[in-house]
């Protein structure tokens, strides 16, 4: 185990305390980003020689084998832990989502480009690495939604739940290589970009809900990523844990 992480869209929001946890594990995080570079270059100058910041759109294939190339340059190895976290833009907005009977494939496709064939492409780029060392920790990012929709954000919650099925399947086929394969879903967590519009009435009827009457943080969500790539977690694969406060009984 080489202690480098990989934690695509990584720059911002929750992203940004997947990277914090990590580097207070004592962890190497490579930060991948697309158009937070701000923000990415912030990081880097808090974090230093511990942290390489890559952008790179994980969408496009080429991307992701230039920014392979590039943290090998600077680690001289590959990561061996991926945090599968990249989300095409999005806006989590009840009154402006489009309806079953009005979405287009485009809208779907365009969240399954970067959820699933850009987490896959990703993790079979590191792949052939893990396998040599014979260690391999992936961690996807999913949501409580594909459990219980209660506001059908229609082309997120396929494309997480695609994630879901990869995460079970590719458990299966990449146990024997000491490589595990487990997903991290929340819900409303408190704050992110996405949720930084969400009034506070809203907040406080989620914590009520919730059997620990509070609402989910990013580093109660980002701590719970991390878990995975501890050795505590070593027998466990094809999981999918639900951080949300016990809203959702998984």
């Amino acid at each position: 185990m080489n202690k480098i992480a990989l934690v695509t869209g990584g720059a911002r929001g929750l992203g940004e305390q997947i990277v914090r946890s990590f580097l207070d594990k004592g962890f190497k995080v490579v930060i991948n980003f697309y158009k937070s570079e701000k923000k990415a270059k912030k990081l880097s100058d808090e974090f230093g020689k511990n942290v390489l910041i890559v952008q790179a759109d994980i969408s496009k294939n080429k991307d992701i084998k230039n920014m392979m190339i590039k943290i090998n340059d600077y680690f001289n190895d590959y990561p061996s832990i991926l945090i599968n976290n990249a989300l095409a833009e999005y806006v989590f907005n009840g009154d402006l989502r489009t309806h079953a009977e009005d979405i287009s494939w485009k809208e779907i496709s365009n969240q399954l480009d970067v959820t699933l064939k850009g987490s896959i492409e990703v993790l079979q780029a590191l792949i052939p690495s893990m396998k040599k060392r014979k260690f391999g920790r992936v961690i996807n990012v999913g949501t409580n939604l594909t459990l219980n929709p209660v506001v059908p954000y229609h082309d997120y919650i396929i494309a997480k739940s695609a994630l879901l099925g990869m995460t079970r399947s590719f458990a299966k086929d990449l146990g024997p290589l000491n490589i595990t394969v487990n997903m991290v879903s929340g819900g409303l967590l408190k704050v992110t970009d996405a949720s930084a519009g969400t009034p506070e009435e809203v907040f406080d009827s989620i914590a009520t809900m919730t059997p620990l009457q509070k609402v989910t943080t990013v580093k109660d969500f980002a701590d719970a990523v991390t878990f995975f790539a501890l050795d505590d977690a070593r027998a466990i694969t094809g999981q999918n844990l639900v951080v949300d406060g016990g809203l959702t009984f998984n």
